[in-house]
């Protein structure tokens, strides 16, 4: 594993490193909850032109983690997007390649994107490694739960406050 890793605030030219994580750690990290078919028929070139939507209406902060050149996770935060958010600012998603687990990525990307700053966040509830990681940097269950739909498919979540 490369050591020259770097996070940095992402720009409208990284919509296709940060579709091809998107997926790649979709399918990496939702294997379990997801079908098979459904991952495996995301597309690089919707996403893509989703992201360089998102970078270029600069709603939310969006930062990527790289190895050298090569975009190996994402994060995104922002002002909360629910009516009842127990907090102002919301982590909306956090993506780290399975090939980069451990190298200090995902911290380095909730740092840049949260700092210490109060947030919160859903996440799948049948995601233990997330889960994990969030309970260690101060992120709680609050007791709202919901289901939400990947990829076609209902999948209970829930939301964890800091």
């Amino acid at each position: 594993m490369t050591t020259d890793l770097t996070v940095r605030a992402a720009v409208p030219d990284d919509a296709a490193g940060i579709a091809r994580v998107h997926i790649q750690a979709w399918r990496e990290s939702y294997a379990h909850l997801l079908p098979a078919g459904s991952l495996a028929a995301l597309q690089q070139g919707p996403r893509e032109a989703r992201w360089r939507a998102i970078i270029a209406a600069a709603t939310s902060d969006i930062w990527v983690a790289c190895a050298g050149p090569d975009i190996v996770g994402w994060a995104s935060a922002g002002a909360g997007r629910d009516d009842d958010g127990p907090r102002a600012r919301e982590l909306s998603g956090i993506y780290v390649l399975a090939s980069h687990y451990g190298s200090g990525a995902g911290q380095m990307l909730l740092d840049a994107a949260l700092g210490d700053a109060g947030a919160y966040l859903w996440i799948a509830e049948e995601n233990p490694r997330a889960f994990a990681f969030y309970r260690r940097n101060g992120f709680t269950p609050d007791g709202a739960t919901a289901v939400h739909e990947l990829a076609g498919t209902p999948v209970r979540i829930l939301r964890m406050v800091r």
